[in-house]
């Protein structure tokens, strides 16, 4: 099986010109992938913020959403898994994209090799701050009372609240912090899977232990990287356009 794993595109519903770009070179990949992978990972924070209501959509998505379609037409597998700025999911992406939606993680055996795949952002280290506003923001009360405002108040509250841009992406202090608890969970984790995935620390890299592989995809704010698991193997890519 041919399997592709990437996460946090951050793609934004308000687009610069680097936006744009970024927004481009990832409908760019997924095209490049989709006479090839059997299955699609979407491993947390595709969206800088993703939210459905009743009959709305965030039309700065339009273009994404139409390329996932397109795969799934073709008979790709297509998994999302919430991260941080992307996890108040209905039933958007499942009914009418036909995408599978894990709120936490995903397990499964693909080609004998057990595989755990999750954003994790719950097991970064000394972060407090951060598990008790992930705790709140995911409350059904405050999910209930943001889909009641009306969606131009409801994304301006939401853009306040990101978090992505280059700068907090990219700093050391915050990257070391991540990928600490990161390591951490995937060594544990390895006492009973093969495969740990993970993503949110922006950092792409495959480490080998005596119990396991850990793997994270790394991110498309600066590193523009991805996964693939093909026969079993695991390894890391940076995309690049053909006419690069």
């Amino acid at each position: 099986m041919n399997v592709y794993i990437a996460s946090d595109f951050h793609l934004k519903f308000e687009e610069n010109a680097e936006d744009k770009e970024r927004r481009n070179k990832v409908i760019n990949f997924l095209d490049s992938i989709k006479d090839d992978a059997d299955l699609l990972i979407l491993n947390g924070d595709i969206f800088d913020l993703w939210f459905v209501w009743e009959k709305f959509i965030i039309k700065g998505y339009f273009p994404l959403l139409v390329k996932l379609h397109e795969l799934r037409e073709r008979g790709v597998r297509i998994l999302f898994i919430a991260g941080n700025h992307d996890f108040w999911f209905k039933n958007f992406l499942t009914d009418t994209i036909g995408i599978e939606v894990f709120k936490n993680d995903f397990c499964e055996t693909i080609d004998g090799v057990n595989i755990f795949v999750s954003h994790g952002d719950r097991y970064t280290s000394n972060d407090l701050r951060y598990q008790v506003f992930r705790r709140m923001i995911r409350n059904k009360f405050f999910m209930w009372i943001f889909g009641n405002l009306h969606p131009d108040i409801a994304l301006s509250i939401g853009k306040k609240m990101s978090r992505s841009s280059r700068k907090q992406q990219t700093a050391d202090d915050t990257l070391n912090k991540r990928e600490k608890g990161l390591i951490q969970f995937a060594k544990k984790k390895l006492k009973e899977t093969d495969l740990v995935i993970l993503g949110h620390s922006h950092i792409p890299k495959i480490e080998r232990y005596d119990n396991g592989i850990y793997a994270n995809a790394g991110d498309w704010i600066n590193n523009d990287s991805y996964l693939t698991m093909k026969n079993g193997k695991i390894k890391l890519h940076k995309y690049k356009k053909e006419s690069d």
